[in-house]
C-alpha cells in the first residue's frame, strides 16, 4: 500500500513559521500533482496549496503570500513552508497525491494517495 509520510507539524506562536514535509515513494512522486489539504476543528476541508509536475502552484486566498509549496525531486519530497502563522491556520494538514482540476478559477485535487496528517497548532 502506497504511503505518504508527513512530518514537521507542531505548536507555534502567532507570527511563527513551520515547514511541513511529505515524502512519497519514488515510483509515484513525479507521476502526478501533490498538495496539502487542511481541516480546522469543526470546519470543512480546504485545499491549501498544490504543485503540479511541471511546477505550477496554486494557493488558497487565505494563505497567499505566507505559504510556499515546493518539490524536491531527488528526495521525492514536497514541502510546505508556512510563515506568518495565525491561530486560524490551526488544523490537521494532510498531504495528497493526485490529479489537479481547475474549473472557473476553482482548483481541486482528486487524491489517489494521502498521508495520515500532521497537526499544526498556532497559539495566540
Amino acid at each position: 500500500q502506497v504511503q505518504l509520510v508527513e512530518s514537521g507539524g507542531g505548536l507555534v506562536q502567532t507570527g511563527g513559521s513551520l515547514r511541513l514535509s511529505c515524502a512519497a515513494p519514488k515510483p509515484i512522486f513525479s507521476r502526478n500533482a501533490m498538495g496539502w489539504y487542511r481541516q480546522p476543528p469543526g470546519k470543512e476541508r480546504e485545499l491549501v496549496a498544490v504543485i503540479t509536475t511541471g511546477g505550477t502552484t496554486h494557493y488558497a486566498d487565505s494563505v497567499k503570500g505566507r505559504f510556499t509549496i515546493s518539490r524536491d525531486k531527488p528526495r521525492n519530497t514536497v514541502y510546505l513552508q508556512m510563515t506568518g502563522l495565525v491561530p486560524e491556520d490551526t488544523a490537521l494538514y494532510e498531504c495528497n497525491h493526485g490529479t489537479v482540476f481547475e474549473t472557473f478559477g476553482i482548483w481541486s485535487l482528486e487524491s489517489d494517495y494521502r498521508g495520515q496528517g500532521t497537526q499544526v497548532t498556532v497559539s495566540s
